[in-house]
């Protein structure tokens, strides 16, 4: 069955180190890996990649080494609540809030894999791949390909393929994975799940809508950042959208965000898991947009429920609406502290006709709406 997903499915373990061998002898891929391994020569790397023959070699010595030593210098703690519910039962598709085009699903492996737990795969857009040995390098380390920008004749088939190895990858091969709840960052921080992934996840399903989403085990995972990098050319965009209806993002705005993302002070990061449980099956008779409808406002609950709220987030909500409705939950230090940071990246952007108040304004609620979103979903 598996060879009818060739083209999108991560590499078998019998072809790991074939690919390994191919991509190891682009200079550009080694180069990249010895700057970010310095304690090893380019020789060294060559002889370490050539040794590996499995995923999970791939990512011990290489992805998890390379992304604890990044991620440690900029951010303070990374830590995951759930666990337990993932090795009950592993199976699952986790559907997270996106804040990080690289480092959602990365930093969510790397926890698993430190905790001993096999890593997901993981559903990655192809307009990510802008160099040759970006697709294999992806595929090796357990990423599905999301094919994007296809004609519209195609999106059907397309959609039914990724859909059908999504369910197969869960049900048979007994895999878990994870997919964003939208196509693209929540730039302003209101996660919302996208019906249309929604309805492409259901496409292989042979059951009612609740039952199809069951069988998948769909479990929401919330992404915490203190910081977010990235709200700084968040804010700009938003600014270049106003004032530019035709504004698109150029390959090099996609390449400062992903290096922005992954190497920007975030703070401390969380991930919680939560578990749907009998609330999918509980989901009402209707029409299928009424029961799509009524799983994504599930998994919103869920995502929004489990939010950890820093100080940054009350000290947000009261500069957005002027009110003092958490000044008791921060400190003088720690409001100081935020307006201190939130100056420093506006400082950062540099456009013509800057609008210093609707760019913070939009930075500020990057930082309130997920508290927002908390307060509804624990009905306060």
């Amino acid at each position: 069955m598996e060879q009818n997903f060739d083209e999108i499915r991560p590499y078998n373990q019998s072809e790991v180190n074939a690919v390994v061998r191919r991509i190891a002898a682009n200079e550009q891929f080694v180069a990249a890996l010895a700057n970010l391994m310095p304690q090893y020569d380019k020789e060294t790397i060559k002889k370490k990649l050539e040794a590996i023959k499995t995923t999970k070699e791939f990512q011990g010595v290489f992805v998890c080494p390379i992304t604890r030593s990044i991620v440690d210098k900029c951010s303070t703690s990374i830590s995951i609540d759930g666990l337990e519910l993932v090795r009950k039962k592993y199976n699952r598709v986790f559907i997270s809030n996106h804040r990080d085009i690289v480092l959602d699903a990365l930093l969510l492996n790397v926890l698993f894999f430190e905790n001993d737990i096999a890593t997901t795969e993981v559903a990655i857009g192809n307009n990510l791949f802008v160099t040759p040995w970006m697709e294999p390098l992806a595929r090796i380390n357990n990423n599905i390909v999301v094919k994007r920008n296809v004609p519209v004749r195609q999106m059907l088939e397309v959609s039914s393929v990724l859909s059908s190895y999504i369910r197969y990858s869960i049900t048979e091969k007994h895999s878990a994975l994870w997919i964003a709840q939208r196509e693209g960052r929540a730039k302003d921080s209101n996660d919302r799940t996208q019906e249309s992934l929604l309805k492409m996840l259901n496409i292989s399903g042979t059951k009612s809508i609740p039952e199809n989403f069951a069988e998948l085990n769909l479990t929401p995972l919330t992404i915490c950042y203190e910081y977010d990098p990235c709200d700084f050319l968040k804010a700009k965009e938003f600014q270049l959208k106003r004032d530019n209806a035709d504004y698109k993002k150029t390959p090099q705005d996609d390449a400062e965000n992903m290096l922005t993302g992954i190497y920007g002070w975030k703070g401390e990061v969380k991930y919680i898991i939560s578990t749907l449980d009998e609330e999918l099956l509980n989901i009402p008779d209707g029409t299928k947009n009424e029961q799509y409808t009524a799983v994504a406002q599930l998994v919103d609950k869920h995502i929004h429920k489990n939010y950890k709220i820093f100080a940054n987030n009350r000290v947000a909500y009261d500069l957005l609406t002027g009110e003092n409705r958490f000044a008791k939950e921060y400190t003088a230090e720690e409001k100081a502290k935020f307006e201190t940071y939130l100056q420093g990246q506006l400082d950062k952007i540099n456009i013509p006709n800057k609008d210093v108040d609707f760019l913070r304004t939009k930075m500020l609620e990057m930082y309130a709406n997920p508290l927002k979103n908390h307060l509804i979903a624990i009905g306060k």
